[in-house]
This record gives structure tokens, C-alpha cells and sequence, in this order.
């Protein structure tokens, strides 16, 4: 029987989500193919040959765009079996269902259960199934299998590395955990590991690696939810990588309270090639860090800065700046901190723009502080609606959306999108706003090295987004 795997989006990234589970279907006897609807378009021929048709949801955009192409997918071929798999698939179960006809939902530790639907499915002989009998969320120990990368676009066609003077750098992408030992109550990862993580064999790992930079990887995204999870396992890790790919450069996701406990490692990543970390700041207001549960507070970011900073580690934060929480006041605190910091040109524009989503599942639902501000459920945005104590909030929300999404559209800096960010922020407060200075201690311009396309893990698609695939 033919497997047709479907990714709408994956951050940028050749999708790891369909590499991984080609190999164990193709294991198992599968005759499978990948699509990538992020750079291609539909194939009508491999949709309609396809016995089963199973959809990568690894984030809130991926779902949201699938809600759009699997009904085009349903009218090529409506008598295959229809699975979602990834971490929204079973937050989004309910609306999975009974709108978009899956029979099947996987999360967790999905490739088993993949498995496990195929020979169901092959032993059959017929898509018309009993009820799914694989779990919805797995968290079992799975024996991984280096990802079959075959018959995916080339890493040429995805997101790249912008090094200024050195040009750009082709991106790998992979993962060497899963899950997160953290709680962070606004994460999604949560409701579906509940604070487990499974490590990656680190000779899959860096199989992996290697076949990606036979592919033109010269830079490697490394995905997981906290790669100092398993701080030992990471280390051991990128020490070997740059022993077997010296020029090879790599960047990763890691909490500030980690980057903290384990500063002794700072000049590792940077010795072993590690251009950036992506850390997870969300706020500067210890009141909301608190409320989700974050694990550290405004001043340890401020120290992790100056920290990074001595061991000429890179530091890319994010945020969540539009909560319910949030003044105007308190977001342009934020702002003046950042510009305070010399941070101005090393965060992304579309962190000062994101406001937050509560997906079913969510952790804050439970929150009192959150409960006294949520809505309905909005199933064609799959989150909840929250209002803010103060309208003007909102209304800012929308303009600094506006600018960040218009000096994208015209490739403005990050410090000219900031600048016109920081004039709205002091005009919503009622005040002029001063220039822009940088640190004595900071050489400007700065160019940071970054991937090129923006993250857009916690945000609401794009409009292009929504109307392009």
C-alpha cells in the first residue's frame, strides 16, 4: 500500500516530521513518499494513488494551513485513510474528526503508531478501519531509525543562514531529543509529554547530520524543545560533531534557567561552532514569568546577557509581549530593556509582535489569572479568545503587527522595524519618543547572524501564509 506524508510547514525547515517516519514505514515495507506543501505544490497523481494519508501538525501554523488544504486534499482522494500526526495533532483532536475526517490522531512518540495504522491498514485490505486502537498521545521508548531523507526538496529550497560579509549558509535540520522535562504553562509541548523527554541515539544523530551535509548542509538547526535537557547527551553531542565536520556551524533552543545553571558550557557551544541560541525569555515582568511558570526572572535574563556576552555566545531571545497581562507600560519597559541591553538588532521583529495563543490542553486554563480573561473556543483560530482589561493594548497589538509584518514585506532591519516598534510603544503611552541609542559597549552596526525565515511558533499564520498554499 502507498504512504503519502504531508507537511504544510515546519518552521522553514526540510520537515524532520516526514523524514523520520518515511524511514520506519519504508522499514516496514511501506511504499512511501513525502510533500512539502511549504515549496510544493499539490501532487494530484501521489494523492490519489495513496492508501494512507497521514499530515504533519508539529505547530499551531502547520494546523491552521492544514484546515485549508485537506479538504483539496479529501476531493483527489476521498476513500483514503486520513491520520494527523505531531504535537497539535491531539490537542486538535475534536476539530481533526469531525472537521477535517481524520480516522486517525497520533501524538507523542508518533512513528510506532504510524507503523503500527500501515500494517493495519496492508492487513485489511480495505480503508474502512475499526476504531484507531494505537493511542492517541504515545510516550513510549521508541528504538529511533536515522530519517530517510530521499524524495524531499533539496535543503537549498528552505530556510538559510544570513552571515553578512560570508553570504549565506545552507540549513540542516534535526533533533537530538523530544519532549521537555519543564511545565511551562503555556507551551504546547506540555499537555502532550507532561514533563518527559526522550533522547536521540547520538550516533542517529549524527548519521542524520552527515547525509544532510552530503545534501549542501553547511549550518544545522538542532529542534528540540530544550537541548540542555539532557546537557551531558547535548555536549557529548557537539563535541563530536565538530570533530567530524569542523567547519559545519549549528544552532539550538535552550531555557535561560539552563544557560544559567550550565555556564560553564557557554564557551563550549561557541568553541564547537554554535552561531546562536534561541532562548525562550517571553517576558521581562516577573509577575507574568511567575504566572507561567517560566523558571526564571527578569534579572536572571539580564544576567544570562551579560554572560553570553563574555563568552561571545550569541543570544537570540523570544517573546510573548501581548498578554493579558501586559500594559503599555510594561511593553514598553520591555522595549526600553532591550534597547538597554545593546539587544535591539538580536531579536527578530516578530517577537515584539506575538500575542500569546491558548490552545486546548493549555496549562493556563486551570490558571485563575488567565480564567478571568478567556473567551469562548474559536475553532476556526484553534484557541481560545481572551480580551484585554485595556483595549488601548490592544489596538497597539495591531499597529506594531503592522509594522513588523510591513518592514518584513520591504526587508527593513531589525533596528528600523524596533525604531518605528519603540515610536509606537512611547505614542501608546502618551510620551515622545527619544532616539534610539546604542551601548558604549556595543560596536553598531551589528549584524547577527540569523535564519531567514521568522519564527512563527506561537504566532497566528500570516496572511500570505493562509492564501499562498
Amino acid at each position: 500500500m502507498k504512504v503519502l506524508l504531508v507537511s504544510t510547514y515546519e518552521l522553514g525547515h526540510q520537515p524532520f516530521g516526514l523524514a523520520s517516519p518515511a524511514a520506519w514505514l519504508a522499514e516496514a515495507g511501506a511504499e512511501v513518499s513525502c510533500l512539502d506543501l511549504a515549496v510544493e505544490s499539490l501532487d494530484e497523481e501521489a494523492i490519489r494513488a495513496a492508501g494512507l494519508i497521514a499530515v504533519y501538525l508539529p505547530m499551531h501554523t502547520a494546523t491552521r494551513l492544514a484546515g485549508i488544504v485537506v479538504p483539496r486534499i479529501r476531493a483527489f482522494n476521498p476513500s483514503a485513510h486520513l491520520c494527523f500526526y505531531g504535537l497539535y495533532a491531539p490537542l486538535n483532536e475534536a476539530f481533526l474528526r469531525t472537521e477535517l475526517g481524520g480516522g486517525t490522531v497520533l501524538g507523542g512518540e508518533f512513528e510506532s503508531g504510524l507503523v503500527s495504522l500501515y500494517k493495519r491498514l496492508s492487513a485489511n485490505g480495505s480503508v474502512a478501519l475499526e476504531p484507531q486502537s494505537e493511542p492517541v498521545i504515545s510516550l513510549i521508548k521508541q528504538d529511533f531509525r536515522v530519517p530517510r531523507r530521499e524524495g524531499l526538496p533539496q535543503l537549498s529550497r528552505y530556510a538559510y543562514v544570513e552571515m553578512d560579509q560570508e553570504g549565506r549558509r545552507t540549513v540542516g535540520y534535526t533533533e537530538a531529543s523530544r519532549g521537555c522535562k519543564h511545565l511551562c504553562r503555556h507551551c504546547p509541548v506540555v499537555p502532550v509529554y507532561g514533563g518527559r523527554f526522550f533522547v536521540v541515539p547520538r550516533g542517529v544523530v549524527i548519521e542524520d547530520i552527515s547525509q544532510q551535509v552530503a545534501g549542501g548542509a553547511e549550518h544545522i538547526t538542532f529542534g528540540d524543545p530544550d537541548f540542555f535537557n539532557g546537557v551531558g547527551h547535548a555536549i557529548r553531542l557537539v563535541e563530536e560533531l565538530h570533530g567530524q565536520f569542523p567547519n559545519l556551524t549549528y544552532d539550538v533552543t535552550i531555557k535561560v534557567e539552563h544557560l544559567l545553571k550550565h555556564t560553564h558550557h557557554l564557551e563550549t557551544l561557541v568553541r564547537t561552532g554554535c552561531l546562536f541560541v534561541t532562548t525562550a525569555v517571553e517576558s521581562v515582568d516577573d509577575r507574568v514569568l511567575t504566572i507561567l511558570d517560566k523558571g526564571h526572572t527578569r534579572d536572571d535574563f539580564v544576567r544570562l546577557v551579560g554572560l553570553a556576552r563574555g563568552a561571545n555566545l550569541t543570544l537570540s531571545p523570544t517573546f510573548i509581549p501581548f498578554l493579558p497581562w501586559t500594559s503599555r507600560e510594561g511593553y514598553l519597559d520591555l522595549l526600553r530593556l532591550l534597547a538597554g541591553l545593546g539587544l535591539v538588532d538580536y531579536v527578530a521583529p516578530v517577537q515584539l509582535a506575538i500575542r500569546l495563543l491558548v490552545p486546548e490542553g493549555s496549562r493556563l486554563l486551570a490558571v485563575p489569572e488567565m480564567q478571568q480573561h478567556l473567551g469562548n473556543f474559536d475553532a476556526a483560530a484553534l484557541s481560545y479568545r481572551w480580551s484585554h482589561p485595556d483595549p488601548r493594548l490592544d489596538v497597539l497589538h495591531s499597529r506594531v503587527h503592522r509594522a513588523v509584518e510591513a518592514g518584513e514585506a520591504v526587508g527593513s532591519s531589525r533596528r528600523k522595524t524596533f525604531t518605528e516598534v519603540w515610536r509606537l510603544a512611547h505614542e501608546a503611552c502618551g510620551l515622545n519618543a527619544p532616539d534610539l541609542e546604542t551601548p558604549d559597549t556595543l560596536d553598531a552596526p551589528i549584524h547577527v547572524p540569523s535564519l531567514s525565515e521568522p519564527w512563527y511558533c506561537c504566532a497566528e499564520p500570516t496572511e500570505n501564509q493562509l492564501t499562498e498554499i
